[in-house]
């Protein structure tokens, strides 16, 4: 499911000129759904999804490669073998994770973006890369933090995804590629699991209340945080990629966001579902200092204003879906401990 009825996407066909999709980062958050999302938006044979990973171990049936992105020339090999039009690229060290290496995740980060915009630039391949709430620091505006305002961010993360709009910026205006993005908060689904950020609590929280009853959160209960459901995500995504060019001023990093609140208040949504679970805190010093460091909520308007981005889910709808939708995952894994 990938969003309410009323803006469920279907399939597309006998497009003027046929997308055709190359995903990196595919076995990962986002790349998980928003695979299937393109292939029921519109056909399987258009999408190839790829990850550093072996496929056998995530693709399923699904048309799918081994692909390192650090490597220039095995992602040119991919998109001309394949004959992209459009580029998708999610692969990349999360906060919390690139806090352990900084020098990997700089490596990664800017390695594989500068390959796939150089790859775009020689083939006219269109690119679509995810910013995030992390380019900003405390010196940005807290509620909400701006479209357009300081960015001085002060993780590794961050200073990778400043410098990759930067950088999206720069091969647009030098060399015409169409680079899109947006500047996700944290994203919260179910369908893959959380990958080494700093928002991850509101992942993990729903798997440990329906197999324990009950969770250990690494940030302060009052701790307030922008967040986004993966549905919305998605959709938000393919909105942006399928929007006129000409109607777009931030084009590769727009404000993005649904929801902000804290554990505490997540918590006490768990609650109406699950009345005796619980939760105790001990903080993580690393990534409290990590969302101390963000905003408490972006300011979305321009992606409205400009494209016509609006968020469906709220806090309790988002809660429902989780829970739905963990359970039937979890039936489907076998698991008998899932509570009620």
């Amino acid at each position: 499911m990938f969003g309410p009825p009323a803006r469920r996407f279907q399939r597309v066909g006998h497009l003027p000129h046929m997308k055709r999709i190359l995903i990196t980062g595919a076995a990962g958050q986002i790349g998980t759904e928003l695979s299937a999302a393109l292939r029921t938006r519109y056909e399987p044979e258009t999408v190839l999804a790829t990850d550093i990973r072996n496929p056998a171990e995530w693709a399923g049936a699904y048309h799918a490669e081994e692909l390192d992105s650090l490597d220039t020339r095995a992602v040119r090999g991919a998109v001309e073998r394949f004959g992209a039009t459009e580029i998708f690229h999610l692969a990349a060290v999360l906060s919390a994770a690139a806090e352990q290496d900084p020098a990997r995740a700089y490596r990664i980060n800017m390695g594989t973006l500068l390959n796939v915009l150089q790859v775009a630039a020689e083939t006219g391949c269109r690119v679509f890369t995810p910013s995030s709430i992390a380019v900003f620091g405390p010196e940005t505006p807290s509620d909400p933090a701006p479209q357009s305002t300081l960015q001085r961010p002060t993780t590794m993360y961050g200073v990778t995804k400043v410098a990759g709009e930067l950088l999206c910026d720069y091969y647009h205006t030098r060399f015409g590629v169409d680079a899109r993005g947006l500047r996700f908060p944290g994203l919260v689904s179910y369908t893959a699991p959380a990958g080494g950020g700093t928002t991850d609590y509101a992942v993990d929280i729903f798997r440990c209340a329906l197999t324990e009853g009950r969770y250990t959160c690494f940030l302060k209960p009052d701790t307030r945080m922008d967040m986004l459901y993966m549905p919305d995500a998605i959709r938000a995504i393919v909105e942006l990629m399928e929007a006129p060019s000409e109607a777009l001023v931030h084009r590769n990093a727009f404000n993005v966001t649904g929801m902000h609140f804290t554990p505490a208040e997540l918590a006490d949504a768990i609650r109406v579902h699950m009345p005796d679970f619980e939760i105790v805190y001990e903080p993580d010093p690393l990534r409290q200092a990590i969302a101390d460091s963000w905003p408490a909520r972006l300011d979305d308007s321009e992606a409205f204003e400009q494209w016509g981005w609006r968020a469906e889910y709220g806090l309790p709808d988002m809660v429902a879906d989780m829970f739905r939708g963990l359970r039937s995952q979890l039936a489907r894994e076998g698991s008998g401990s899932a509570r009620r």
